[in-house]
């Protein structure tokens, strides 16, 4: 796969417009102590919705290649690494499904200090002066590929301080523009005791409800291609990483984008803003590609790619 056209940007752009799979309704994300995230533009009042957040959207994308059915990579990424959880012979989480990815409790926390030692071995470097992030993106290419495009914070003061972080470098979200609130509602209805105790969930209970209609629903996603290159990993890594990132944004937009009972929606054009002329891999293309370009970059992985960390819980958390 051919990505030459892309050498010489600091960015790749792209834009997906979007529309409800049935009618013209949709459900919006919501926030603690917010709903949903309204708000106007500048200079014409024009009302928005922010339809899905960056945080969800990095989590779909990171999901995206994962098989649930079968508990592994989705196919075309066999043989990239990760760091899988075990306790007790069973399979906890991994590296790819936990929220911050390395970071995460159940690798670093368990009283298995194993693994904990080795990165902070490999990364070597002390709680002052500068901190080598070529190192860094080398040991992650190793353990967990996958923290190079969403991020990372080692927040650990014994590996650098806690000083070892890096943004992500694949990104985004999705707004709907022009909206207006659609208002329904409905009742649970409680066909034995009509006067059952609501606070405990019987009776007859109604509730309103919120959904939305837009002019028009857009995807947005931004690849850092400077940040990537800036790793200093090599053509064979930059391509591997690259066709990654496409693959998760094509299989997203392809099958994921049922974000919700009431919100469900399909892609009916992808548009590459930056930069021109830069043609977008298909969903099938990349299904092919990856295997040889997982194939060619197997030299940073670790061996097996698959690493396993064992968990134990402290005696005080087993009692909970």
């Amino acid at each position: 796969m051919d990505f030459t056209a892309l050498k010489d940007h600091p960015r790749l752009l792209i834009e997906a417009s979007l529309e409800p799979l049935q009618g013209t309704r949709f459900q919006p994300t919501g926030f603690p102590d917010l709903g949903a995230a309204t708000y106007q533009l500048p200079g014409n009042n024009t009302r928005m919705l922010l339809l899905e957040s960056a945080q969800s959207i990095a989590n779909r994308l990171e999901s995206s290649i994962w098989d649930e059915a079968n508990q592994d990579v989705v196919a075309p990424l066999q043989g990239i690494p990760y760091v899988v959880v075990k306790q007790d012979d069973k399979v906890l989480t991994n590296s790819l499904l936990e929220a911050h990815r390395l970071n995460s409790f159940y690798i670093l926390e368990g009283k298995d200090r194993s693994f904990f030692e080795q990165l902070k071995k490999e990364l070597d470097a002390s709680t002052e002066g500068a901190v080598d992030f070529r190192k860094l993106a080398q040991v992650l290419a190793h353990y967990d590929l996958n923290s190079l495009l969403h991020g990372i914070f080692l927040s650990k003061k014994e590996i650098a301080g806690g000083r070892f972080k890096l943004a992500r470098a694949l990104s985004g979200f999705i707004e709907a523009y022009n909206i207006e609130v659609v208002s329904s509602g409905g009742v649970k209805n409680d066909r034995v005791n009509t006067q059952a105790d609501a606070k405990k969930g019987g009776g007859n209970i109604p509730y309103h409800r919120e959904e939305y209609t837009a002019e028009k629903i857009t995807a947005y996603f931004s690849l850092d291609l400077a940040q990537i290159r800036g790793y200093r990993l090599g053509i064979d890594l930059e391509n591997l990483l690259t066709a990654i990132a496409l693959y998760k944004i094509q299989r997203f937009l392809d099958r994921g984008l049922r974000l919700r009972t009431a919100c469900d929606l399909e892609a009916t054009a992808i548009t590459v803003k930056r930069p021109d002329g830069f043609e977008l891999p298909s969903y099938a293309d990349l299904t092919e590609a990856l295997p040889s370009l997982v194939q060619a970059a197997r030299g940073a992985f670790a061996n097996p790619p698959v690493t396993v960390v064992q968990y134990q819980a402290e005696a005080s958390e087993k009692k909970k």
